[in-house]
C-alpha cells in the first residue's frame, strides 16, 4: 500500500518575508506598532495582511518571526512569535573613514555594514572634500544595508570627528592599522601580526597631509600597511582592506574577537 502524499510544510518564516529592524527589545507575544515610512514600505509596497509573516530585528535581542495582527493604512501591529536567530557575534573592527562625497561615502556606509563592521567613525581631515555628514540618513542606508544582507546587529555610527581628538582619545588597546599611500607592511600579514580589538583608518580623495601622516605614525598603536601596488580611491581602499581583514582576522574563518555591545571612545577619523 502506497503511503499517502504528505506536502511539505511550509517554512516559517517565508524567505519572501520582510524584513525590518524596529527599536526594541522584542519578546514573544508583544505586540508591535510599525508606523510611518516602515508601514507604508508593509502595506503599500509589500501589500501585507493579518496573519503574513514579517521579520523582526532589534539590535538586541536577535531576529524574530512575527505574525501580522492589524493592517491598517497608517500602522501595522506585528506579534513576535518565535526568535529564529541570536543577536550575531560581531567582531570587534572599527572602520574609521575620512568623509567623502556624499555617494562615495554613502557606499562605504553601505558596504562596511554588509561586510561586518562593528564601528563607523567618521572622520574630517585637512583634504576632505566633504565636511559635514547627515547623522539621520547615514544611519537610514546602515539599518537598509543591514535589512538587505540579513544582518541581526547594527554598527554603531559615531559622530564625525577631527583626526586629532581621534589620535588624542586613542584606546591603548585597540590597533590601528593605517592605509598609508606612500608605503607600509604588506597588509594580510600585518592583520595577521596584531589580532585583538582593532580598527582602519583611511584617508580622503587626497589622503593625508604630511604632519597628519606623522602624527598617526606617532601613535604607539599605529601599523602603516599597504594595499598593493595600485593607488585606490578612498571607498575602494576601505573596502577592500576591511573585507581582507574579515578574512584574516574577522568572521570569515578567521580568528574572531567579540567585543560586549556598547562601547567607544569619544572621537574618530582617516587616510588612504
Amino acid at each position: 500500500m502506497t503511503a499517502p502524499h504528505n506536502p511539505a510544510i511550509p517554512a516559517w518564516p517565508p524567505r519572501s518575508a520582510p524584513r525590518l529592524f524596529v527599536p526594541g527589545p522584542l519578546d514573544v507575544g508583544q505586540a508591535v506598532e510599525i508606523d510611518g515610512p516602515q508601514a507604508h514600505y508593509l502595506g503599500r509596497v509589500m501589500r501585507i495582511g493579518v496573519g503574513d509573516a514579517v521579520v523582526l530585528c532589534d539590535d538586541a535581542t536577535g531576529e524574530w518571526a512575527c505574525r501580522v495582527a492589524e493592517a491598517g493604512k497608517r500602522s501595522v501591529i506585528v506579534v513576535p512569535e518565535t526568535l529564529t536567530r541570536p543577536r550575531e557575534a560581531v567582531p570587534d573592527f572599527w572602520l574609521v573613514p575620512a568623509l567623502l562625497k556624499k555617494d562615495r561615502f554613502d557606499l562605504v556606509l553601505e558596504k562596511a555594514t554588509e561586510l561586518g563592521v562593528r564601528r563607523i567613525a567618521p572622520v574630517l581631515t585637512r583634504r576632505c572634500v566633504a565636511d559635514k555628514l547627515n547623522p539621520e540618513r547615514a544611519r537610514a542606508i546602515t539599518v537598509e544595508a543591514a535589512e538587505q544582507c540579513a544582518r541581526t546587529a547594527l554598527p554603531e555610527l559615531a559622530p564625525v570627528a577631527k583626526l586629532e581628538a581621534l589620535l588624542r582619545d586613542w584606546p591603548a588597546d585597540r590597533t590601528l592599522f593605517f592605509a598609508d599611500e606612500t608605503g607600509g607592511d604588506p597588509a594580510a600579514a600585518t592583520f595577521a601580526a596584531h589580532p585583538g580589538p582593532a580598527a582602519l583608518v583611511v584617508g580622503p580623495e587626497g589622503g593625508f597631509d604630511e604632519a597628519e601622516r606623522a602624527a598617526i605614525r606617532a601613535l604607539p598603536q599605529a601599523r602603516a600597511i599597504t594595499l598593493g601596488p595600485r593607488i585606490l580611491r578612498g571607498e575602494t581602499a576601505t573596502l577592500a582592506a576591511v573585507a581582507l581583514w574579515m578574512g584574516v582576522a574577522g568572521d570569515w574563518g578567521g580568528s574572531i574577537t567579540v567585543m560586549p555591545a556598547k562601547a567607544g571612545i569619544s572621537g574618530l577619523e582617516a587616510e588612504c
